[in-house]
């Protein structure tokens, strides 16, 4: 890193009444949650490409976790999907994460893949496969109570194709009736994160289609119960950040899943596509971090970021890292604007000036910034080079092909 660089991004920050020493200290405290399945092969519907090295069972996809961990110190614990990464002893795997200086995060249900669910799981007009998916939903609350997870983060594929296929207002119900019986299975320190996505799989009408009907859902559950974010998860021109705010406001907003999407699907490395998103999503909750109610700020030291990627053309390891970087690069920025200066330039009715003093931040080259993090924490300074010049991914290939897999 250049000294120069830094001491003149310094200077810049400092004129503008940025104090560095919090900007890094917030740095220093991001955590990104990496999903167990963005290390195996995985992709579209299309077609998954097998690639060479990668995990053959969790056990492994751990320890590629732990190197985008130890590159970047970003990445302490790994999401997992049941079954995707089932095992007899969830002791033995939790003992194995946290001898790599890893934790097992949030549990994944998987609802959509049997396929006794071909027409709904936890809504299907079935009531012995409703009761199948319940059953699935109270055994994922058994593995994070051995995990040691906090999370049960909720993605249903559930919906209809066709008008009249199911009845919309039923479905609803034995939703909520679901997650009524896993949420009086959870013990207190536990949260339920419920996801949403506008379409697809279900092409006429999806059950949860939207923030709203996550949020109402949450709302009759009780204080355990969240929304998670999917950053893929919406129309084209959603107002994602707005989502955010009103969440934030309502203290029910959980988390994300962070990945990009040009069209419809979500599966492209976070601020590939639209990095100005991603910045004002955390220039909303940035500015909720500094509210007069207790509350809000509770819920923004609560919020759990996760990657939800699977890389089906790229790398698996640095793709990953790719994507930790991406949101840190983003939060960095978000950690320049002067909300004072947002909110002087706001109350005197000057348009320009309040939206030129969130952009100038984005704007900013936060490379000396985050070189000299990562100098001080004892990282690479480029993580990203210095995985590429190791051995691991060479070491790795004698895995072979057709891993983990979906």
């Amino acid at each position: 890193m250049s000294d120069r660089a830094y001491a003149l991004f310094e200077e810049q920050q400092q004129a503008r009444g940025i104090n560095l020493d919090e900007v890094k200290a917030r740095l220093k405290a991001l955590k990104i949650e990496t999903p167990s399945w963005g290390y195996g092969d995985s992709g579209t519907r299309f077609k998954v490409f097998q690639k060479e090295g990668v995990p053959r069972n969790p056990f492994e996809k751990f320890e590629d976790a732990a190197q985008v961990h130890r590159l970047t110190g970003l990445a302490p614990s790994v999401a997992i999907h049941i079954p995707w990464d089932k095992v007899d002893d969830y002791s033995k795997l939790r003992s194995h994460a946290e001898s790599l200086g890893l934790s097992i995060g949030a549990v994944n249900p998987n609802l959509f893949q049997d396929d006794a669910y071909m027409l709904g799981s936890v809504t299907n007009a079935n009531e012995a496969i409703r009761r199948k998916a319940t059953n699935h939903l109270l055994e994922c609350v058994d593995i994070a109570k051995e995990t040691g997870s906090r999370d049960l983060s909720l993605w249903f594929a559930d919906g209809t194709n066709y008008p009249g296929q199911g009845s919309i207002r039923k479905r609803k119900g034995w939703m909520q009736e679901a997650l009524t019986e896993m949420y009086n299975a959870m013990t207190p320190d536990m949260r339920m994160l419920i996801e949403y996505k506008c379409f697809e799989p279900a092409f006429y009408h999806t059950d949860l289609a939207d923030w709203g009907m996550a949020y109402n859902l949450a709302q009759k559950l009780g204080p355990q119960a969240e929304v998670l974010v999917d950053t893929g998860h919406h129309l084209p021109g959603a107002n994602i950040e707005h989502i955010v705010a009103y969440l934030l406001d309502e203290k029910r907003l959980g988390g994300f899943h962070f990945n990009s999407r040009k069209y419809a699907d979500d599966d492209l490395i976070v601020g590939s596509v639209n990095p100005y998103e991603l910045f004002l999503i955390f220039y909303q909750i940035l500015s909720a971090a500094g509210d007069s109610d207790a509350a809000v700020r509770k819920n923004v030291e609560n919020i759990a970021y996760m990657i939800d990627q699977s890389h089906n053309i790229e790398q698996k390891i640095p793709a990953m890292l790719r994507s930790v970087l991406n949101v840190q690069t983003q939060f960095a920025k978000a950690l320049l604007i002067n909300h004072e200066e947002v909110e002087a330039a706001s109350n005197r009715d000057d348009v320009l000036g309040a939206e030129d003093a969130v952009r100038r931040a984005f704007e900013f080259d936060v490379t000396p910034l985050l070189h000299a993090i990562r100098e001080e924490e004892g990282l690479p300074v480029d993580p990203m080079k210095a995985y590429l010049s190791s051995s691991y991914g060479k070491d790795i290939l004698v895995r072979g092909k057709g891993g983990a897999s979906w």
